[in-house]
């Protein structure tokens, strides 16, 4: 089901609600059963969208990482190749829980002349509260 039929779908049931819980209680349905299954289907609702919002929120930032790393073994003798819409690669992979692979790029980039002392050691900070932050998880 797409974006447009979800909404769709959410805007008949919050229209035909009322009639249904009077229809309803004209054939002895309770007012507390109808309310019931207007949780549920809200439920479901609310799910269904928090769901798609994940994936899609993930879908975007591994599309993201896959050309900030072809980018990266393209060109990576160049400070700007680790650089995917202003976001450094080893940030990407913090963000995604990589530290080991974020390390190895930070140690790479810092090797290039062209890169600036700040975004290294912005980068390092990066590094060093996620792993404070597993070893306290952890």
């Amino acid at each position: 089901m797409n974006y447009a039929a979800s909404l769709a779908t959410v805007v008949i049931l919050a229209f035909f609600f009322p009639l249904l819980v009077r229809l309803a209680s004209g054939y002895g349905v309770s007012r507390s059963l109808s309310a019931s299954t207007l949780a549920v289907v809200l439920t479901f609702v609310v799910a269904t969208s928090l769901i798609r919002f994940q994936v899609t929120r993930f879908r975007v930032s591994t599309t993201k990482l896959d050309e900030a790393r072809a980018q990266a073994a393209l060109h990576p003798n160049q400070a700007r190749a680790y650089f995917v819409g202003g976001e450094h690669l080893a940030t990407l992979l913090l963000r995604m829980g990589r530290r080991r692979e974020a390390a190895d790029v930070i140690d790479r980039y810092a090797q290039l002349g062209g890169a600036k002392e700040s975004e290294i050691v912005t980068l390092r900070e990066a590094l060093a509260k996620a792993e404070r932050r597993q070893r306290k998880e952890g």
